[in-house]
């Protein structure tokens, strides 16, 4: 049902793919948009290890919400920092695309477990990530990316 890798020398492991998902902060979530356009927004997430799910968050409308509502397949591609090597100006980049199918939550409860996780990527401060969640709970969901496929590749820019 999915592509194999045209260039398989150039294919990450499953727990390379991982160790990325796990440590990127941000990626781009696609959806089918309207009139059938793709459309692709830059979103922080949170990969949890323990169910091989990604999470986001976002509002409670809008068009992402109203394109996942009629059609809930979507990809997410993130890629790490690279790495020039000495003397070239070209990176050597490791990226991951997940293939998989939303679901919207709207569980406070997890809601606040989830958006505290993905808030420690970014600060260790407890307090400010408490303070936003209590003045953002309300007006927040949750996106979960169940994984149907998940590639990742290392190419070199040139």
């Amino acid at each position: 049902m999915f592509r194999e890798l045209t260039r398989k020398n150039k294919e990450l492991s499953m727990d390379e793919c991982a160790r990325i998902l796990k440590s990127e902060m941000r990626g781009v979530l696609s959806v089918l948009g309207d009139n059938g356009y793709p459309y692709g927004m830059p979103m922080n997430h949170w990969y949890d290890a323990d169910d091989g799910k990604l999470y986001f968050h976002c509002g409670r409308a809008g068009h992402r919400l109203d394109a996942l509502k009629r059609h809930n397949k979507a990809s997410f591609c993130t890629y790490d920092k690279g790495h020039a090597r000495d003397g070239e100006w070209a990176l050597n980049i490791k990226s991951v695309i997940v293939f998989g199918t939303v679901e919207i939550i709207d569980d406070s409860n997890k809601i606040i477990d989830i958006t505290t996780k993905l808030s420690r990527k970014f600060t260790s401060d407890d307090e400010y990530i408490k303070s936003e969640i209590d003045m953002h709970l309300h007006g927040t969901l949750l996106l979960q990316l169940t994984p149907e496929h998940i590639c990742g590749k290392s190419v070199q820019e040139s």
